[in-house]
């Protein structure tokens, strides 16, 4: 069985088709008419549709008065507990008239669904046991909640009775009342209870699947829930880039709505040079695209994302990386709507590496890692200034900071730590930009090798390794050593202004930057960066 629905477009009607076990999602910013869409999805499929709208009460009232399951489920999927309940009472019911916008508040039949379920199944048990049928034992769907709940949640156990359901803490056995759960705890109960007591065979519309949801656990829940019905399609419509690019499914971005032409929809393309989860990201931005190096959990994104706040900060990992990205997505003719630029850390490029990276849209920083900035003299400076040190007190302060810094670029295991790692860089970033592909065999592929290596020297670029910053420190060059110093630890040495922790500093730096709690430690901060234009 295929479910079909339609939207409407500037350029006409959009089909979209979804069997069971498969998944549909739609991406889009607010006003890009997400709701209207689910809505529009639930009319077109009728009875075989049921959507949880983005817009849910989530009050779990666990002593609510027992009722029939069929009373419930019509309850649940049409808002009319009542006989002769169909379709045509949902949106009147249901939805009170208002689709789009009315509260939906369906917590009550649902637990009551589930409850006559666990009545009717525990009934059928016994009867088939005291009729000596010997049949296998049906699990109620509380019982396939419960396993998925705690498969999710492992530090929190449910404990559902004929008539009552309470939660305690895993570690230490004490209990909570239904009622009493937290909002994250309410939300995963009813999802996972929506989607066992969805019809057989039906489309499940969720709006906003992520509200209320963390996202270490996010992954995980909609693994189980998606599993658990292989005979529903499932259609997801959500604002979170993250989540979308996340799961597995035909993928669309919603970039706008109309009420009188309809929406705008662009579908996911393949073969783009990115993975599915980059590409969904870059088409649902409304933002140029920013590639920098990191791998999204650090505190290097925090940075880029409070000091380009008019830009979608994607990390890359490797300078490499970032540089592949920008030209990829410049050269790619179904990404061309979206303009980008890249940042990569200072790497110690020559002057001609640094003009041929701006030509290409990417521009670097003024020093080896962006931990290295909160040691710039003008950064420590503010710093500092935040803290109240002033005059005399704000050298004494800075001081014994800077030699500290020195004395460990003085040390030969950190020294030669940082020449060899520029050494690989160098060696690997030049093999990268020789091609061997003229070669016919492999005495020509030897030639060509030796040829186009042999000015290759590393003696010669750990001494100039060495003497830059032999020359930075007699000098007391500290932007320039900066510049060459890729010692994760200088962050320690710059947390020794406030007297934090590494952890605490980080913190502060995030929050300083978010809400300006410094303003002149924010404005040296992005006074150092460098500045970027979209392509």
């Amino acid at each position: 069985m295929t479910f079909s629905f339609s939207a409407r477009t500037p350029t006409g009607e959009m089909s979209f088709r979804v069997d069971p076990g498969e998944s549909i999602l739609f991406v889009g910013a607010n006003g890009g008419g997400k709701t209207r869409l689910a809505v529009k999805i639930e009319e077109a499929l009728g009875k075989d549709a049921h959507r949880i709208s983005a817009h849910r009460a989530l009050a779990l009232n666990a002593s609510i008065p027992k009722v029939n399951e069929k009373t419930a489920l019509l309850g649940l999927r049409h808002g009319y507990a009542y006989p002769g309940s169909a379709v045509e009472h949902r949106l009147g019911n249901r939805w009170q008239g208002n689709a789009a916008v009315f509260l939906l508040n369906d917590y009550d039949f649902l637990v009551q669904a589930l409850f006559a379920d666990q009545a009717n199944t525990a009934l059928q048990t016994h009867n088939n046991a005291r009729a000596g049928f010997n049949q296998p034992v049906s699990a109620t769907k509380f019982e396939q909640l419960v396993e998925i709940w705690d498969r999710i949640l492992p530090n929190r156990k449910l404990d559902i009775t004929g008539d009552d359901i309470q939660a305690a803490v895993t570690r230490t056995g004490q209990k909570y009342r239904a009622g009493d759960m937290s909002d994250g705890e309410r939300a995963i109960f009813y999802l996972i209870g929506q989607t066992l007591t969805a019809a057989a065979n039906s489309v499940l519309i969720f709006d906003e699947p992520e509200l209320h949801i963390h996202r270490s656990i996010m992954s995980r829940l909609w693994d189980e829930l998606e599993a658990v019905r292989p005979d529903c399609a499932m259609v997801f419509i959500s604002h979170d880039l993250e989540f979308v690019a996340s799961r597995e499914g035909q993928k669309y971005v919603l970039r706008t709505y109309n009420p009188t032409t309809g929406w705008v929809i662009e579908p996911v393309p393949e073969d783009t040079g990115f993975s599915e989860e980059i590409t969904t990201l870059i088409l649902g931005s409304r933002k140029p695209v920013l590639f920098v190096e990191g791998q999204g959990q650090s505190l290097d994104q925090a940075i880029y994302r409070a000091c380009y706040p008019d830009w979608t900060i994607i990390p890359r990992g490797s300078c490499e990386e970032v540089i592949h990205a920008v030209i990829t997505m410049r050269a790619n003719a179904s990404l061309t709507r979206i303009t980008c630029a890249g940042i990569v850390d200072a790497d110690a490029y020559d002057a001609a590496d640094l003009q041929l990276l701006e030509s290409r849209g990417i521009a670097t920083l003024p020093v080896s890692e962006i931990e290295n900035l909160f040691l710039l003299p003008s950064v420590l400076e503010a710093i500092a200034r935040s803290e109240g040190y002033d005059g005399p007190a704000l050298s004494d302060k800075l001081t014994p900071i800077f030699d500290e810094l020195f004395d460990q670029a003085r040390e030969p295991k950190n020294r030669l730590s940082i020449v060899l790692r520029y050494c690989r860089r160098r060696i690997d970033r030049t093999l990268k930009k020789i091609d061997f592909s003229s070669a016919a065999d492999v005495e020509a592929l030897a030639s060509d090798y030796v040829n186009k290596t042999g000015n290759l020297s590393v003696t010669d670029l750990a001494k100039l390794a060495n003497d830059s910053i032999q020359s930075a420190i007699v000098n007391g060059n500290i932007p320039e050593l900066l510049k060459w110093y890729d010692n994760k630890g200088v962050l320690a040495l710059a947390c020794k202004v406030k007297g934090q922790t590494k952890v605490q500093f980080e913190q502060w730096i995030v929050r300083a930057l978010r809400n300006r709690v410094a303003p002149a430690f924010s404005d040296a901060i992005r006074n150092v960066l460098p500045t970027v234009s979209p392509a």
